[in-house]
């Protein structure tokens, strides 16, 4: 089956099936870990949030003017 076929029978599927499947893509993730260049970013990022805590925003805020993004 192509990548195609899968995104297209995706919406098809019921909420639980979905839901086996993003399990599935998770266990996936995990057993993999991050990439050598996500690594990188993710120690950058907690050097940033270490330096000022306070720097950043409420999940809320960052999800809302996501969201307003075409």
């Amino acid at each position: 089956m192509s990548k195609a076929e899968i995104m297209a029978a995706l919406p098809k599927l019921s909420a639980h099936e979905r839901g086996e499947i993003l399990e599935k893509l998770w266990h996936l993730e995990e057993a993999f870990g991050p990439t050598d260049q996500e690594k990188k970013l993710l120690n950058e990022a907690q050097a940033a949030y270490d330096a000022n805590p306070t720097a950043g925003a409420p999940w809320s805020e960052v999800e809302a003017k996501l969201r307003k993004q075409p």
